[in-house]
């Protein structure tokens, strides 16, 4: 498992791989799946830390090759997130993978999960490691097999990953394909058992559709405009530290990154400046900051700097936070640098108003009732994630009770995705399905009823020809339904 034999200085776009081949290596999971049958969980656990293994090992080069693709990205953001985040979850579920495969009883059978079959991942450029490799491993501990399309955007990355994978994988276990868009494209009208996608609502959508060509089961990981409320009780400092973190966080190139604040009237120039303040205490200097992250190509820069400019056009103020003498050199398009920004006032009519950003850029909104700001979410397509900075109190509750997100975290970002053993996952516009934990493990399993008949009678008896109309037997299948309609009328509401 060591990168000293593989090169990972090979900028060339990666080329496309057939769309044959992709099917030879699918057909020839199959087979090993059909001739093999269900692995043990012994098999299980070792393919799944195999994978971990590789990935820890080779954290530190994997981060290298991808700073490369990006433009920048320091490799030890690589190693302390996408090196950490997903470990204690895998190492608790493989530690309960034991009893999870067990069947479960119920009255005359039994429950017995199932592998599916082989699984189809495709995975995303902004954390391709951790949003690649987090379901693989998911999908290994149920039982499947497993083929990963790994995204086009950074060739340096997949090739160091793809040598690393056939030192250590069959390809009939786990397989990885590396190619050009058009191989990505392709890959999702391919017969999997089921498909895991992670990335945007639009190519979600076509994932989606084609899938359904083949009745494949989809898990969509998706995005969307992620909003903070501050409460009137909130620790306004602590909420300006961590809404401006995990904003800037990657170049805010994360499907869980707030959008846009909600804060009380009277204290938004307050919080406006105590995230100015923060802005510039991380990033002192920008243009020749090492630890500054790119936007990661030129289509992702010009869309970002598009949605900055529409907004300004249509009234909207912006707060650049950057040093004066770089404000004349940011944005830069030749090394995709775009700086914190603050946005205030931004009319509705404006596209960033109701497009996802990616990129560092925050909406700070006013209200006066904090009902105004519940509405106004929960009135939006429903966001990945939701924050809520303030107090634990009905306030909150009726923001719960009110809005739907896929998850919640309060005085913080981000972080109902890394709680051990918990579901993540998005809802309508941000995704459907979930993942981590027991959820990755029911996701990638057939939950199969066995049910063993012991009773004399068989379900048919009684309801062929002319015995479905014995006098005795419809006297007692009318006494029946009028006893469950009058256990059903006890509860209704009065």
């Amino acid at each position: 498992m060591s990168t000293a034999q593989l090169d990972t200085t090979d900028a060339a776009p990666l080329e496309h791989t057939d769309l044959s081949e992709v099917e030879r290596i699918l057909n020839s999971q199959r087979e090993a799946q059909l001739s093999e049958g269900n692995p043990s969980v012994a098999t299980r656990r070792d393919r799944v830390s195999r994978l971990a293994v590789l990935l820890l090992d080779n954290i530190e080069e994997i981060g290298k090759a991808l700073s490369d693709d990006y433009g920048n990205r320091p490799y030890q953001l690589t190693r302390a997130f996408e090196g950490t985040a997903w470990v204690a979850d895998h190492l608790s579920a493989l530690a309960d993978l034991e009893s999870w495969v067990q069947p479960t009883e119920v009255p005359g059978g039994y429950i017995k999960p199932q592998p599916k079959g082989v699984v189809g991942v495709i995975g995303t450029w902004n954390f391709p490691v951790i949003l690649s490799f987090d379901p693989v491993m998911g999908a290994l501990a149920a039982g499947n097999r497993v083929m990963l399309s790994f995204t086009e955007f950074h060739p340096r990355t997949a090739r160091l990953l793809s040598g690393l994978i056939e030192e250590v994988f069959d390809e009939t276990e786990f397989a990885i394909v590396a190619g050009d868009l058009q191989t990505v494209k392709e890959f999702s009208t391919l017969p999997f058992d089921h498909i895991f996608f992670t990335g945007s609502p639009t190519v979600g959508s076509i994932v989606a559709q084609n899938a359904a060509k083949n009745l494949a089961p989809v898990t969509l990981e998706l995005g969307g405009k992620n909003p903070v409320i501050v409460a009137r009780n909130a620790d306004l400092e602590l909420a300006a530290h961590r809404v401006a973190g995990t904003r800037a966080l990657n170049a805010g190139q994360i499907c869980l990154c707030p959008d846009y604040v909600f804060v009380p009237r009277e204290l938004r120039d307050e919080f406006v400046e105590g995230l100015r303040r923060e802005f510039t205490a991380s990033f002192p200097d920008y243009l020749n900051n090492p630890g500054v992250v790119s936007i990661v190509d030129d289509r992702n820069f010009d869309r970002v700097v598009g949605l900055l400019d529409d907004a300004v056009s249509k009234g909207a103020t912006k707060i650049t936070v950057a040093p004066d003498d770089e404000l004349a050199s940011l944005p830069n398009r030749e090394r995709r640098l775009v700086p914190p920004t603050i946005l205030l006032d931004v009319p509705a009519h404006a596209r960033l108003a109701s497009e996802e950003i990616f990129g560092p850029i925050i909406a700070v909104y006013a209200y006066d009732d904090i009902d105004e700001a519940i509405k106004y979410v929960a009135e939006r397509p429903h966001p990945l994630g939701a924050y809520w900075y303030g107090q634990e109190d009905a306030d909150f509750r009726r923001f719960l009770d009110n809005t739907l997100s896929g998850g919640v975290t309060l005085n913080d970002g981000i972080s109902h995705a890394f709680v051990p053993g918990a579901p993540f996952g998005g809802v309508g516009h941000s995704g459907h399905g979930a993942y981590h934990g027991k959820a990755s493990f029911t996701t990638f399993s057939h939950y199969r009823t066995v049910m063993t008949a012991a009773a004399e009678q068989g379900v048919s008896d009684g309801l062929l020809g002319r015995a479905v109309l014995d006098e005795d037997l419809n006297t007692a299948v009318k006494a029946g339904i009028a006893e469950s309609a009058a256990k059903f009328r006890e509860f209704l509401a009065d």
